[in-house]
């Protein structure tokens, strides 16, 4: 997949480094720092894959997705997150997106998530086991604690939860895969 990638993330040192590593691998990418930037260049020229993150500027990234679909129906859409949920995945999946991943992510992880060659796929997934689902909500109400200095209320809070289902929770150490 030598075609144009969009790389939308509103974070423009982390959308300038991995649209830069896409360009070294020899893809056409093109960094887009909000809604309106990547729809245009979606419009102007339709991309084969989109690095979508979860959140531009306080809002949805996934009211993204049918839009840039519409631009190229064949278009791969993969979908960031510093913030993995298990209700986010389920919504990217359903609206089209064909991966669903959590930041901190390598550039060959993107590839191969977004169909590169068979070779990218392979060298991306040698030694490397996806997370469980219970592991990545572990680790989301990890970073959500450590945001909130251990406060359990205000975790629960954040996370839309009741504060003893999310005690619970902190009680189950999920496996490290």
């Amino acid at each position: 997949m030598n075609a144009r990638i969009l790389v939308v993330d509103d974070d423009p040192i982390y959308n300038g480094v991995l649209t830069r590593a896409l360009v070294r691998r020899g893809y056409d990418a093109h960094g887009c720092l909000d809604r309106v930037e990547a729809l245009s260049a979606a419009l102007r020229h339709p991309p084969a894959g989109v690095v979508l993150d979860l959140n531009l500027d306080g809002a949805s990234g996934l009211d993204l997705i049918r839009p840039l679909l519409e631009a190229n129906p064949e278009c791969r859409v993969v979908v960031l997150t510093g913030y993995a949920s298990i209700a986010t995945a389920v919504d990217a999946i359903k609206l089209g997106a064909v991966q669903y991943l959590a930041k901190p992510v390598e550039v060959d992880a993107v590839l191969a998530a977004l169909g590169g060659d068979a070779s990218r796929r392979d060298q991306a997934a040698v030694g490397r086991t996806p997370l469980s689902v219970n592991r990545m909500e572990w680790e989301h109400i990890q970073r959500v604690l450590r945001e909130h200095a251990g406060n359990i209320s205000a975790t629960a809070r954040a996370l839309h939860m009741h504060r003893r289902t999310l005690q619970r929770k902190l009680l189950k150490r999920p496996v490290k895969i």
